[in-house]
């Protein structure tokens, strides 16, 4: 129910409901007449709108606006960009170049321990024509062959060649080698010959 007001508005004025409402209707017409502030905003339809306009007028500008890379700047980027690549690239590809060797010397290894196991069972280095396929799959007439002595089949080497064997070797029982990269005897680097001896 709405109050009545003070006591002399109760004097006043008559106290039925009807009146009551009505005096606090004008009453409320009044204040908001008096505190009523006047908006400069052109009305629109759209909402958005009106506020975009609001934000153009209050918001300030920014002082400076984000300016692109002169040409220069770009071709100075670039030059070292240039160098560093020279610097770095040389060091990278011949780091890529030793793993790849040292990978060949495991995997020699990891060979001659397999044939030293197939020779403790059947009493001899395979030869070279039976090669090292004959740690995977036994060679005729050969009773105590106990393989595979690989978990998987025999590898490459790193550049995708067949691994060299001979038996009897010429630097020792038998000769495991690769040619390295370039595929030809000798060389330095990634192109080395990698053995067993």
């Amino acid at each position: 129910m709405i109050r009545s007001g003070p006591p002399l508005l109760r004097h006043l004025f008559p106290t039925d409901n009807n009146t009551q409402k009505n005096f606090v209707l004008s009453e409320a017409g009044v204040n908001a007449k008096r505190f009523a502030v006047p908006i400069n905003i052109q009305s629109t339809d759209s909402p958005s709108l009106a506020r975009a306009s609001w934000r153009s007028v209050h918001e300030p500008r920014s002082a400076s606006r984000c300016s692109g890379f002169t040409l220069l700047e770009l071709l100075v980027v670039m030059v070292i960009i240039g160098l560093l690549a020279g610097l770095v690239a040389p060091r990278y590809f011949d780091q890529i170049g030793k793993s790849t060797t040292k990978v060949a010397k495991a995997q020699i290894d990891s060979l001659g321990k397999a044939l030293d196991q197939y020779r403790l069972d059947v009493g001899a280095y395979p030869s070279t024509e039976e090669g090292l396929n004959a740690l995977m799959t036994s060679p005729q007439n050969q009773p105590h062959w106990s393989g595979p002595y690989l978990q998987k089949a025999v590898p490459l080497d790193p550049w995708d060649r067949p691994y060299q064997y001979r038996s009897p070797g010429e630097h020792g029982d038998y000769d495991l080698f690769t040619l390295g990269r370039d595929g030809q005897v000798g060389g330095t680097g990634e192109n080395a010959d990698v053995t067993s001896w």
